[in-house]
């Protein structure tokens, strides 16, 4: 029960919205009701006329004309019904092709009435569609760029859109469409089953008890219904992971030749979820016929029973046993989609479940209450006796101790899975320590609330991450209110300026996705220009220059020499080259540091340190050594 009050709580905006939609579905199911109903009087003017024609000869005899009030059976709430509206309006009693006519004409003004309204409510329904799938979208986004990356490490990004994306459009679809439908469908049974009461409660009686087995068909097959929709979602959020990943690393297969091993794995994925697909619609197209042959026998039952009402017991007229007969038609469409419905809503609910999940998994680095601003780095940054694990049992780090004085440059170097990014994480809280603490100035990081302490921290990284859309954008992302100059004198000091003026449109090019339309070097110097910007006092540089060239190496160091002047800088490398000149080297295998000191003094020591600058400088040298 929970599930549905939460999938229903996303109509709470828009309820006086929403009941307005139900009203014109209320009035709309009661003129189509009524519409049936006009049926009686048209049928017996039209009997009543055909008898009087065919009794002339009777009443030149002497005999008395019957009067056609005299054929109608003896329903009183029906006659009120009909002699408060119709009756008001047209003069039953006059001449039969007059009153037909006034008929015809009163009937026509019932159906432009009752399609008013139900344009009324389809376009309040579709509305409503659209604001609620924004809602659910917003919520679903906001919460995700708020979760920790140990959740974007654990789940795949395909997952991710297909349930930002076709998990929202299915919940949408039963918060909205299918509930609307429901709604009408209850105030169509209602309306239709008033009307066939005050016609004939018998018959009525005989017509409902076919109802029970229809709301009973799906229960023994629900259970497969809705597993089977769960394996189609989780199947059709794999087919967008492998989607996503082979077109993020195109450049990969093909170097690999490659396409027809990704060919024969998207082959793979697609014929599973052929398979799950085709067996839950197994189950799922068993509610059609078996609910029309339910309504069948319902229908045969009305016949049987209706033409002895109204031939021995003379308790129907023919005119009414038409109308109620038209009339059951109408109400076994409502009566059938209910009968549907446990199987129609499943991937709803099972999207649900999936949307519902995201959005409970626990941003666990919040704010603490009290949570102040940052100040910046005066004196130091210190890391005391820091312990991290992504799993339980598994450090990455182990007791990591030392300080970063403020204004200097601390490198980090060693073996790839050493724990060198993941302790600069530590610094944005992007992750938070397991045991342990760091300190600015005294003061735990905790203490900080997350956007002052983010707002002062820049990251440029070896993978760029720039956005589709301008160099100006790109350069001021995140940063409100800025001016072009200073984005252009931002991106003079990182050397973007040149080659960003010869761009076709310059700092209005549109860089492509991921900033296909640059260079390495020139995004690399964009995000330099981004983190001038910023102008934050701690910088950490994690592999920015490793993947450059020789000459784009050149002109990034360049730019990044003015980027270090007073600030904190935590500096990631492999090449040993580019952190000669730190302040304090710290040398880390297996997630500890094994060795710190300056570039010299680690040269002296021997140990990893010298191992690592000796393997380097001995390819260096062998690989620009004649014939090399």
């Amino acid at each position: 029960m929970s599930l549905y009050l939460r999938i229903l709580s996303y109509l709470k905006p828009y309820l006086p919205v929403f009941l307005l939609s139900a009203a014109a579905t209320t009035i709309f199911a009661a003129l189509d009701a009524y519409s049936f109903a006009l049926l009686i009087p048209f049928l017996r003017t039209l009997f009543a006329d055909v008898d009087a024609q065919g009794m002339q000869a009777a009443d030149a005899g002497g005999q008395e004309a019957a009067d056609p009030s005299d054929l109608a059976a003896d329903n009183g709430l029906l006659e009120l019904l009909l002699d408060g509206t119709i009756g008001r309006l047209v003069d039953l009693s006059a001449p039969p092709d007059q009153a037909i006519q006034g008929i015809i004409l009163f009937l026509l003004v019932i159906f432009l009435v009752k399609n008013v309204f139900d344009f009324l409510r389809n376009y309040l329904v579709a509305w409503i569609e659209q604001a609620v799938t924004r809602d659910l979208r917003n919520e679903v986004y906001a919460h995700l760029v708020d979760l920790d990356l140990v959740f974007f490490g654990r789940t795949r990004v395909g997952q991710i859109i297909s349930r930002l994306t076709h998990d929202v459009e299915q919940l949408r679809t039963l918060v909205t469409k299918e509930l609307a439908r429901i709604i009408s469908s209850v105030l169509e049974m209602a309306a239709f089953f008033a009307l066939m009461l005050l016609i004939s409660w018998q018959l009525t009686l005989a017509a409902v008890i076919i109802l029970p087995g229809v709301f009973a068909i799906w229960g023994p097959l629900l259970r497969r219904v809705r597993r089977g929709d769960r394996t189609i979602l989780n199947l059709a959020g794999e087919v967008n992971s492998h989607i996503q990943e082979t077109l993020s690393g195109i450049r990969l297969v093909k170097a690999s030749a490659a396409e027809g091993h990704e060919r024969e794995r998207f082959r793979r994925l697609t014929w599973d979820y052929f398979k799950a697909f085709i067996r839950t619609e197994r189950f799922r197209a068993l509610s059609h016929p078996i609910t029309e042959t339910v309504g069948a026998l319902g229908t045969v039952v009305i016949l049987w029973y209706g033409t002895r009402l109204v031939l021995t017991g003379g308790v129907l007229s023919g005119e009414e046993f038409i109308a109620f007969l038209a009339l059951s038609m109408k109400l076994y469409s409502p009566v059938k989609y209910l009968g549907k419905l446990p199987a129609i809503i499943q991937p709803g609910l099972v999207a649900s479940e999936r949307v519902f999940e995201f959005l409970d998994a626990p941003v666990e680095i919040r704010d603490r209450p009290g949570a102040r601003s940052f100040p910046g780095v005066r004196e130091q940054i210190s890391f005391e006796d820091v312990w991290f694990h992504y799993r339980p049992g598994e450090p990455v780090l182990r007791g990591i101790n030392f300080v970063a004085p403020a204004g200097s440059v601390t490198a980090l170097v060693g073996p790839s899975g050493a724990g060198k990014t993941t302790l600069v994480d530590l610094i944005g809280r992007f992750y938070e320590v397991t045991e342990g603490r760091i300190l600015i100035d005294d003061s735990d990081i905790r203490e900080f609330s997350l956007q002052s302490l983010r707002d002062h921290l820049g990251i440029v990284s070896q993978e760029t991450v720039l956005f589709h859309d301008t160099v100006r954008a790109n350069i001021a992302y995140g940063i409100d209110d800025v001016s072009d100059e200073a984005v252009q004198a931002a991106a003079r000091a990182a050397h973007a300026d040149g080659f960003v003026e010869r761009l076709p449109q310059g700092y209005d090019t549109v860089v492509g996705e991921r900033g296909t339309q640059l260079s390495g070097g020139q995004r690399q110097r964009i995000a330099i220009a981004r983190a001038i910007l910023r102008d934050p006092p701690i910088l950490i540089l994690d592999e920015a220059t490793s993947a450059l060239d020789s000459e784009s190496e050149q002109l990034v160091q360049r730019a990044m020499e003015r980027l270090l002047v007073g600030r904190t800088v935590f500096v990631i490398a492999h090449r040993l080259s580019t952190v000669q000149q730190a302040d304090q080297i710290l040398v880390m295998e297996e997630g500890r540091i094994v060795q710190r000191g300056t570039h010299e003094e680690l040269l002296a020591g021997g140990g990893v340190y010298r191992r690592l600058h000796d393997l380097q400088f001995q390819d260096g040298a062998s690989a620009h050594a004649p014939g090399g």
